[in-house]
């Protein structure tokens, strides 16, 4: 009788659950199916490219020529486009300078399905955070962005490239071409802990460093893999899986790091003598100037606060700097005429002196103008997303309703033949005074614009520069016509295949 009643109440239980179960998926799919004829409806005066019945575009954009389709229909449909990832996940993709200027030189929010999935890791810091909130830790942060602050960082950033050119001269002996991007990305996450978290932080074990240099790695690669993967894109499936378990774990790690460092630092900090320490440094690291941070009436930014705005710098500053230094370098190879000019204004700015100082960066302004011109041909961060707060119009009379979601596609805007002459040839005269002035504000945004704009973008700059400036001193850089880069979109800008560059050690330059 007993087990009867339980089988009966068992089976019970799994019909409720059943039914629970295909309730909730129901109201799922309806919820979907609704947003899915908002979107699309949102997007009905504007024709684009056709779509598969289940991925949308998702398939010929994740394709090895994906960036070039984008810029093929660009040409095919002026302003915009809708752009969907899958059914449910629908974008009006921009890449004209008046459309841009239209979302961009507001402040709406980044889109939620997209940025999302950074949570877990970076947490609620200024990438992801609006409203009231993100106006207080973006004046809060920009103090330590200030020059004064940025400028004895060029320290560092030469240090760690002496670093990566030491590595490169031992494989440069071996005459065959390397891929560079790996070694650059290695340095540029270096360079960042260096800078948030100071040098020789006591109590901490270079074993527990290196865990959480790897933890970043980690976690950049994962990250990149969930956007892609659409099986992954719900949260309960994803947590589920091996990849989601092992990017909890990194998200694990990279937290114990920063939590560590914090209470540690608050300790430190909270005797006279240590604080005279820190005052007295060569430089304040960014986390020194997230702890010392306050608003008007004194209030600081909590623990949390303070370890997503550290997460989120560590996050946005070494990928986009690894994409940006390497294909700069790539275009080096591919114009050696540039490349030599670049060396030459470099050798006569430093003279005899062995690395570069800040006042140094300034002069540096054909290099400049080639740093620049690379990042419109290869943009480190090639597409980004926004969900409209109020309505906008556009300046040909189309419109969208609050709540949509738009991209902006960077890489194609930098395309656009009627603001870029010739688009695909690399002039860096482009980046001269006399042909900015006529130009629009909008049409070259590597690092976004607007109120919204990259907060870090001067210490980029600033590190882009030092590092180009001393490879181009050490090096010669030369392509391999059998592996040639392959573009691949992803958060940022990479190579399928690696950038694989032969490498040729200079006899002179400063030091030599």
């Amino acid at each position: 009788m007993v087990p009867t009643f339980f089988s009966l109440s068992f089976s019970r239980l799994g019909l409720w659950a059943s039914g629970v179960i295909l309730v909730i998926g129901f109201l799922k799919l309806l919820r979907l199916l609704l947003r899915k004829q908002k979107l699309a409806r949102a997007m009905d005066s504007f024709p684009g490219p056709p779509t598969h019945w289940l991925f949308g575009h998702a398939l010929e954009i994740q394709q090895t020529d994906g960036l070039d389709k984008v810029v093929s229909w660009a040409h095919q449909f002026p302003y915009a486009h809708p752009l969907w990832f899958g059914q449910f996940l629908g974008f009006l993709n921009i890449y004209e300078p008046d459309y841009v200027k239209a979302v961009y030189s507001r402040g709406d929010p980044k889109a939620s399905d997209v940025y999302d999935f950074f949570l877990q890791w970076i947490g609620r810091g200024l990438l992801v955070l609006h409203g009231p909130k993100w106006y207080q830790h973006r004046k809060l942060l920009t103090p330590g962005f200030h020059y004064d602050v940025l400028k004895p960082y060029v320290a560092v950033f030469a240090e760690c490239t002496h670093d990566l050119l030491d590595k490169w001269e031992k494989k440069a002996h071996e005459d065959k071409s390397f891929d560079i991007f790996c070694d650059v990305g290695h340095m540029a996450l270096d360079t960042l802990m260096k800078c948030t978290f100071g040098k020789g932080e006591k109590g901490l074990s270079q074993s527990r460093d290196n865990n959480y240099y790897l933890a970043v790695s980690d976690l950049t690669l994962l990250t990149q893999q969930r956007l892609e993967s659409f099986q992954y894109h719900n949260d309960f499936i994803y947590w589920l899986t091996p990849h989601g378990r092992r990017f909890l774990r990194a998200c694990q790690i990279a937290h114990d790091h920063t939590d560590q460092v914090i209470r540690k630092r608050k300790e430190a900090l909270k005797d006279e003598k240590e604080r005279e320490k820190m005052q007295k440094r060569k430089h304040l690291d960014f986390l020194d100037i997230l702890l010392e941070a306050r608003d008007e009436s004194g209030l600081r930014l909590s623990d949390t606060d303070i370890r997503a705005e550290v997460d989120t710098f560590m996050f946005e500053g070494h990928d986009t700097t690894t994409s940006g230094i390497s294909w700069f370098l790539y275009c080096m190879a591919l114009y050696p005429e540039h490349q030599q000019r670049c060396r030459e204004e470099v050798r006569e700015i430093l003279g005899d002196k062995d690395s570069v100082q800040w006042d140094d960066l300034g002069k540096m302004t054909y290099l400049t103008m080639c740093i620049k011109e690379s990042f419109r041909l290869y943009p480190p961060v090639p597409q980004v997303y926004r969900q409209l707060s109020k309505p906008v119009n556009f300046v040909d009379g189309r419109s969208l309703p609050a709540g949509s979601l738009i991209s902006l596609h960077i890489y194609a805007l930098h395309r656009n033949s009627t603001v870029w002459p010739d688009p695909e040839v690399f002039d860096p005269l482009r980046f001269s005074p006399e042909n900015m002035s006529g130009r629009h504000p909008f049409a070259f945004m590597p690092f976004s614009a607007g109120p919204r704009n990259c907060i870090g973008q001067q210490f980029a700059m600033n590190e882009i520069k030092v590092v180009t400036a001393l490879c181009l001193l050490r090096f010669e850089f030369s392509l391999d016509p059998s592996r040639l880069p392959i573009k691949m979109p992803q958060l940022i800008l990479r190579s399928k295949n690696g950038i694989h560059l032969h490498l040729k050690s200079l006899s002179r330059g400063p030091g030599k």
